[in-house]
């Protein structure tokens, strides 16, 4: 792994922390663009924005489809401190947003909160982004276990 990504994955899991200040569930995203600047950051706001749809990288993608043509969004990258579900799966690939980086796996995850959570949707990105009609590069999980630390004592 490159130090790019690695480092790009820690600004992801501090927006994940400052979620879980925020009073929020603790995830993060940020996207950058093809040169690795940092265009936005988005933390997870389902708790204080009281919507079940306000995940970070759903915010993240609001944000950029508003700002950025789909064109940019192709060649930019996600980071998500977590793999994203099946909803904000669905939104990255809608929005063209070209690559995926993530750090705690679905399965680490629901390892950690328990797979019979009345929110558990067990359907990886890899399996929602399979179904799509375009190519988005996945790379993850990485940093895994950092990762997993914001998580700590939430669930």
């Amino acid at each position: 792994m490159d130090e790019i990504n690695l480092q790009l994955m820690r600004v992801a899991i501090d927006v994940a922390y400052k979620a879980r200040e925020n009073g929020n569930h603790p995830f993060g995203a940020i996207l950058v663009d093809e040169q690795n600047k940092i265009l936005m950051v988005a933390e997870n706001t389902v708790i204080t924005e009281n919507d079940c749809t306000c995940h970070a990288e759903t915010n993240l993608v609001r944000q950029a489809s508003r700002k950025y043509t789909r064109e940019i969004l192709s060649k930019c990258a996600l980071y998500a401190s977590t793999e994203p579900c099946p909803m904000c799966a669905g939104a990255i690939l809608w929005s063209n947003i070209g690559r995926l980086v993530f750090g705690v796996s679905q399965s680490r995850f629901y390892e950690m909160v328990g797979k019979d959570s009345s929110e558990a949707l067990l359907l990886s990105c890899r399996d929602v982004f399979e179904k799509g009609n375009k190519q988005i590069e996945i790379i993850g999980p990485i940093l895994e276990d950092e990762a997993l630390i914001v998580h700590r004592d939430f669930w």
